[in-house]
């Protein structure tokens, strides 16, 4: 059951289970067995995750949601469960365990049922939709990601902190926490800043430099309001803008250096 904090009734009910899980061996670090030169592949453990509504609806409007139900729908399903992930992480203290993103999906299914149904991760009825982002497609295809992987293997450019950095505060504002979002993205710019004029391509990325400056005191208050708790929604559009200038001055330097 998930709640906001200070709700008494739950806004969803998530169910995960586990599917096609291999028999578990009890081996021991001194115990070791032999194997042929091409072993089979060991099967992978799946898993299976529902994000039910907390409020009911009748089947007239269940259907017709269905009808439209798109990608987005999914999307916004999808941040119940990466808070579950999170919540985990913070509890176990476990920093390897990740958060889902939608492109790490197998299948991606909508639908609706009965109470029994769902809290079985069932349906009456569902549409199996794309287990892909528009807006994601459109950021890679930009960015060549085998050019660019190339390139830093090769060693013919070299990675930047501000670059990790920046795709953390992307993944914290898609998955809509503002905070987190902010306080990462004064990082990333601060070390942009620090950065980009160091790089092999600075005389090109000049004006995208200057840019980025004038986005630093924005930045900056929005962090500031973060730290306090006090950064209201309606700055996600601030935060939103200069962390698209600086993936966008960032893309720059990878097409200019790949």
């Amino acid at each position: 059951m998930l709640r906001e904090p200070g709700r008494s009734q739950a806004d969803h009910v998530l169910v995960v289970a586990t599917l096609g899980a291999p028999e578990r061996r009890r081996r021991t670090a001194r115990r070791t067995r032999a194997v042929t030169p091409e072993p089979e592949p060991t099967p992978v453990t799946t898993g299976r995750a529902t994000v039910i509504e907390g409020e009911p609806i009748a089947h007239a409007e269940a259907e017709r949601w269905l009808a439209e139900v798109g990608v987005p729908a999914v999307e916004a399903a999808l941040r119940p469960l990466a808070r579950a992930v999170r919540s985990y992480r913070l509890a176990s203290g476990d920093l390897t365990v990740r958060e889902p993103g939608l492109a790490q999906a197998l299948v991606v299914r909508a639908g609706y049922g009965a109470g029994e149904e769902v809290a079985e991760g069932r349906w009456s009825a569902a549409r199996e939709l794309p287990a892909t982002s528009e807006k994601r497609e459109r950021r890679t295809s930009v960015l060549r990601p085998q050019e660019r992987l190339a390139a830093l293997l090769g060693g013919r450019t070299r990675p930047l902190a501000c670059e990790e950095l920046t795709l953390r505060a992307r993944h914290d504002l898609d998955g809509g926490h503002l905070r987190e979002a902010a306080l990462q993205l004064r990082v990333a710019l601060d070390a942009a800043l620090a950065e980009l004029p160091a790089t092999a391509s600075a005389a090109a990325l000049r004006p995208r430099i200057d840019e980025l400056e004038g986005q630093r005191d924005a930045v900056r208050a929005a962090a500031d309001a973060a730290i306090a708790g006090l950064l209201p929604e309606a700055d996600r559009e601030a935060v939103a803008h200069a962390l698209g200038r600086l993936e966008a001055a960032l893309r720059a330097r990878a097409m200019s250096e790949s």
